[in-house]
């Protein structure tokens, strides 16, 4: 197969293309242009290590659990300080729930990693009732509420929840704590 010619130039087109490039001087240097690269955005590595070191400790696995908590399998607790009138309240669903985690089928890690993530939000956006879902444990070893028991712990060891106890039946019964988060410092 023959190649495909190049068209001929026109002879009175390329001397009118010459004449207009006669003046032209050839650029000197390097024919390669290095631009400045931007310097990447600094990250605080080590503050956000620290910070989330900090937070995974917070909420460890070595608090004891049963202090302050209603009896039986219905979880309860209640910061010191916090009556049992809003307890009450909080049982009785006094609070709209603004925003809920599920924590069905997560590791104890991965629960916990989850639940910082999501009460960190929850503050950050001045939120003050929350549904956390942890499951009634009937897909683990011995059919027991692995998450629910450690979420308990984690919870009594977070400065800005006042109170936690068992959803309503309605709202998930014991598969599931309703949370009331402290509410935003007024005048700031």
């Amino acid at each position: 197969m023959s190649k495909p010619r190049k068209p001929a130039i026109d002879p009175a087109e390329a001397e009118l293309f010459r004449a207009s490039v006669s003046d032209v001087v050839p650029l000197t240097g390097p024919a390669r242009i290095e631009h400045e690269r931007p310097l990447p955005q600094s990250v605080p590595v080590r503050r956000v290590r620290d910070e989330r070191e900090a937070l995974t400790e917070s909420l460890s696995d070595q608090a004891t659990w049963g202090a302050g908590m209603g009896t039986g399998e219905d979880l309860s607790h209640a910061r010191n300080g916090v009556g049992a009138q809003t307890l009450r309240k909080l049982r009785r669903g006094h609070w709209v729930t603004q925003d809920e985690l599920d924590l069905h089928g997560l590791t104890a890690d991965a629960a916990r990693s989850a639940l910082m993530e999501f009460l960190n939000r929850s503050v950050r956006r001045g939120l003050r009732c929350l549904r956390i879902i942890h499951g009634k444990g009937l897909g683990s070893k011995n059919h027991e509420p692995v998450l629910k028991r450690k979420l308990a712990g984690w919870l009594m060891q977070r400065e800005e929840i006042l109170a936690f106890c068992q959803a309503r039946r309605a709202d998930g019964g014991s598969g599931a704590v309703v949370v009331l988060l402290r509410g935003a410092a007024r005048g700031s």
